[in-house]
């Protein structure tokens, strides 16, 4: 793939790649910006040897939900225990953002429901390009589905 195929690419999937990692990220717009612009990096090093135009945008989302996932994995609490106490009080979504409610349900989720949960229904991906871009098998997918539906119905309902 050459630079300007790169840029074509990025230019038709940014919107909805944004969109995807915000809610990744429970509304944290700075977040997924972070994540957004690393996975773009990944993506522009790697795609010399990328060979599939046409899958560009579920390879962008598994390099986004990957880069996602590191963050989350290299994330150290850095506060005390007063700090963090108060943090765990204020709402984790972004005030300005009109859907506070569903992202901090999200957020309860574990990363792999809430991910498959946002794919599927957010995105419109199937269950077997989920399972690409999560590297998981579909019986895995329709599990965290499954988990992520009942979960988000519990806490939406409170």
């Amino acid at each position: 793939m050459t630079r300007e195929q790169f840029i074509v690419k990025v230019e038709a999937t940014q919107r909805a790649f944004r969109r995807f990692l915000v809610a990744l990220c429970c509304g944290n717009a700075a977040l997924a910006d972070d994540v957004a612009q690393e996975a773009y990096i990944k993506a522009y090093l790697a795609c010399d040897s990328f060979r599939e135009p046409d899958k560009f945008a579920a390879w962008i989302y598994r390099i986004g939900y990957t880069t996602f996932i590191n963050h989350r994995r290299a994330e150290r609490p850095s506060s005390g225990y007063e700090e963090a106490r108060e943090a765990k009080a204020e709402e984790t979504a972004d005030s300005s953002f009109a859907y506070q409610a569903l992202y901090a349900a999200l957020d309860k989720l574990p990363p792999k429901e809430r991910s498959s949960v946002l794919l599927f229904y957010m995105e419109g991906y199937s269950i077997k390009e989920i399972a690409q871009i999560e590297n998981a098998s579909q019986d895995a997918v329709k599990q965290h589905l499954s988990r992520g539906r009942a979960h988000l119905r519990g806490l939406l309902k409170q």
